[in-house]
């Protein structure tokens, strides 16, 4: 999810550069919320791993 959050980010700033504004302003906002997205599911993940008691790999 974080892979496509930075592949829509560079669409953003590639459009952004070139002149498209429409395209860049849609790209960094799909962007972003696959970032919140992400944020969140690791959050989620993070906290039933520490209440089943195991610990993050290292």
């Amino acid at each position: 999810m974080l892979y496509w959050a930075i592949v829509c980010l560079v669409i953003a700033v590639i459009a952004g550069v070139l002149g498209f504004g429409g395209i860049a302003g849609t790209a960094a906002s799909f962007a972003k919320i696959l970032f919140f997205i992400f944020l969140v599911l690791l959050v989620v993940s993070l906290v039933f791993n520490a209440l089943r008691g195991k610990g993050p790999k290292v």
